[in-house]
């Protein structure tokens, strides 16, 4: 395929809930371009889109693949994106790089959850978009019902183009109130004949039109003037009012479909190719830190890197959008996050698992190339003396959390080889060897993202691991003041050690006055890593203790605060005063300073009312309003503490603060309660204390394990 310059490229992603027909509809699309001479199936894993074993055992897309196709003077790039929302990472690097959104509706369903959440990304990024009505040739099918749910859903500038005339198992003709005609498809779909639209459709369409040609009159003043004069618009005319409205989201066109019979493709490639704009059209690329870049071909080549994807005998495979210049094979650029030099040996056009080598890619184009070195998604790469970097993309929170069981300790290092590699790959997947916890953790999106994790680590790197409930990162803290002391004494033939230390512990917040009684000579407070405070207080006179050992007295307090004396937790927010003790000339030195302060606060810890604290999780659950009681019920189970409830459409939205320990498996949960008509997001809140039986029982479980350890 020639090289195409900036203004005849097309970057379209094909969005939408699982089961709307997205990889179907780019078989479709790619068969209408002649870019391939028969459409797939997903049934005999044999489309262009969904090439991996894990998708074509599935069924269903797991990653975004990038396609492409020529419709007249124009290449179209297609990036087929999965619809379930444990791999919504893929949508949102999908979303980077287009310039237009093909938003599929399954006209069974009407518009689901899925999409909603979807929709979220597009307004974020301001991506033009489009919506396609699939399905209509099933026996289900309501094309009236899922047009008036997208217009509650997204608003007044959803504007139908096409009505379909029978819809149903004997679906063939769409009535076009742009073109104001009537396609009429022959038995299998393709290229359907034009006729006049029938009168008693007539009404409807002229109705449709007319309000298409009042919203391209809208996003132009010379054009609505001549609107005012003429009545109407021209074709050009209109054609170019339209395409100011898709590219400032004001006017999102609704086209029909039925993607299995080849039925509506080729008219949304027709529109994609008139009206959605070219990467030339859309707004500067912002650049981290402030600033932005034009998609300038006859500007120095600057490449972004959105997906970098592993293949077995070829390594990782680098996907790219050509931001400004025209990047050629042989080319050498400077990652400007780690100043690594790569050389573009090949770059290829991506038909899904099929690549094409090519000499040249224009500004605004998107491609792959192989082994660079040190290069991954979200990295920017430019000529040699310039620094710029793409705004990276931002990347949804985690919403699951489970601890890794390595096969064995010979292997933990291979398992962590391969759960980096994987994490490369997939940056919505966090690994973490949590020193803390004493286990691996790993993130993600839901139950079924990090099985296909698993399966990556099993097929692509020979590594079988396993996934246990993690354990949670409880806090210790205290609810009352309390006094103690502790002397360490020994003897043991030549120096010996000794040292006193009186302390006074209480609970720590902001602005709280100096220890009341004492004479605090110095205050120190510090934010501790993993959040709360501590305040040290050295409150000694008349020398009982030398200042020198202050640094070692510390030393052996924040020992036991990193193992607290309950559960073994990281303790938080706590006073310590040190206001009396003695010393020797001789015995005394800092290690039995640092005992003796350890000992101390240790303690002192269960006399001063002592609080386990739990993280608290705020979570947002959008579920269709059938089974707003299951998921109710279930949050009460879980001492979730409802923050509020809202509506949107028929959907209800809960917030809700729920503690991270119950939390595990939500995702699954959720979906077996509502058939996957509802989704959530988690983001940290808080820590709060645990219940007294639940801290009692925790407390006496790890006394248990620290017994048996002894033994």
């Amino acid at each position: 395929m020639a090289a195409y310059t900036t203004k005849n490229i097309r970057n379209v992603v094909l969005v939408g809930h699982s089961g709307c027909g997205k990889t179907t509809f780019a078989e479709a699309m790619l068969y209408e371009a002649q870019a391939i001479t028969r459409r797939g199936t997903i049934e005999d894993g044999n489309t262009q889109s969904d090439y991996t074993p894990l998708e074509q055992q599935r069924g269903h897309s797991l990653f975004a693949s990038l396609l492409h196709c020529s419709w007249k003077d124009t290449k179209i790039n297609i990036i087929d994106t999965p619809g379930l929302d444990d791999f919504v990472g893929e949508v949102v690097t999908a979303l980077k790089v287009a310039d237009t959104a093909v938003v599929m509706l399954n006209a069974r369903s009407g518009v689901e959850v899925g999409t909603e959440l979807i929709w979220e990304y597009i307004d974020q990024y301001e991506t033009p978009a489009l919506f396609v009505i699939n399905h209509l040739d099933h026996e289900k099918a309501d094309f009236e019902k899922t047009l008036e749910q997208t217009k509650n859903r997204f608003g007044s500038r959803v504007l139908p183009m096409q009505f379909p005339v029978n819809q149903g198992p004997g679906f063939n003709a769409i009535v076009d109130a742009l073109r104001m005609t009537m396609y009429v498809f022959p038995a299998g779909g393709g290229k359907p004949e034009k006729k006049d639209i029938p009168a008693e459709h007539k009404a409807r369409a002229d109705e449709m039109h007319n309000a298409l040609v009042e919203a391209a009159a809208e996003n132009d003043e010379a054009l609505m003037e001549k609107y005012f004069e003429d009545g109407t618009l021209d074709e050009e005319d209109l054609a170019k009012g339209l395409a100011i409205g898709l590219a400032h989201h004001q006017f999102f066109p609704v086209f029909c479909a039925s993607a299995l019979n080849d039925m509506g493709s080729g008219r949304v490639m027709g529109f994609i190719h008139d009206i959605c704009p070219s990467p030339a059209d859309r707004p500067a690329a912002d650049l981290e830190g402030g600033g932005s870049k034009p998609c300038d071909p006859n500007a120095r080549p600057c490449v972004f890197i959105f997906k970098t994807a592993h293949e077995a005998k070829v390594g990782n495979v680098s996907y790219f959008k050509v931001y400004s210049g025209v990047l050629k094979t042989s080319d050498e650029l400077t990652n400007a996050t780690n100043s690594t030099l790569e050389r573009f040996s090949a770059l290829f056009e991506s038909e899904g698992k099929n690549r094409e080598q090519v000499d040249a890619l224009y500004a605004g184009d998107i491609g792959c190339t192989v082994k660079l070195k040190n290069s991954h998604t979200n990295q920017t790469l430019n000529p040699k003396g310039a620094n710029i970097k793409i705004e990276p993309i931002h990347f949804p929170t985690p919403r699951i959390r489970m601890a890794v069981v390595p096969p064995s300790k010979s292997e933990v290092e291979k398992m962590a080889n391969a759960l980096h590699s994987i994490q490369e790959e997939d940056p919505t997947l966090l690994v973490e060897q949590s020193m803390e916890l004493r286990q691996t953790i790993v993130q993600g999106q839901g139950q079924m993202h990090l099985e296909i994790v698993r399966t990556k680590a099993e097929q692509n790197f020979s590594v079988q691991i396993d996934y246990e409930e993690p354990r949670i990162p409880y806090r210790e803290t205290i609810t009352k003041m309390a006094n103690h002391m502790y002397r360490h004494k020994k003897q043991s033939g030549g120096a010996g050690q000794f040292a006193e230390v009186h302390m006074r512990i209480e609970p720590y917040y902001e602005d709280m006055p100096p220890p009341d009684g004492l004479n605090a000579r110095n205050i120190e407070v510090e934010t501790l890593k993993w959040g709360g405070k501590f305040s040290f207080v050295w409150a000694i006179v008349g020398g009982v203790i030398d200042a020198r050992f202050t640094n070692a007295i510390k030393k052996g307090i924040m020992a036991k605060m990193e193992e607290g004396p309950l559960t073994g937790s990281y303790c938080r927010d706590i006073r310590v005063s040190i206001y009396d003790g003695k010393m020797h000339p001789v015995d005394s030195n800092d290690m039995a300073f640092q005992i003796a302060a350890t000992m101390a606060f240790k303690e002192a810890f269960p006399t001063a009312a002592p609080q386990l604290l739990e993280p608290i999780y705020d979570v947002e659950i959008m579920v269709d309003s059938e089974f707003m009681g299951n998921v109710m019920g279930d949050l009460q189970t879980r001492r979730a503490i409802i923050m509020g409830m809202d509506s949107e459409g028929h959907y209800q939205v809960i917030k809700a603060k729920v503690p991270l320990k119950e939390l595990h498996q939500y995702s699954s949960t959720l979906r077996s309660l509502t058939q996957g008509k509802a989704k959530f997001k988690i983001a940290y809140a808080e820590y709060a204390p645990v219940p007294g039986d639940i801290q009692a029982k925790l407390i006496a479980d790890y006394a248990a394990h620290a017994a048996e350890d002894e033994h």
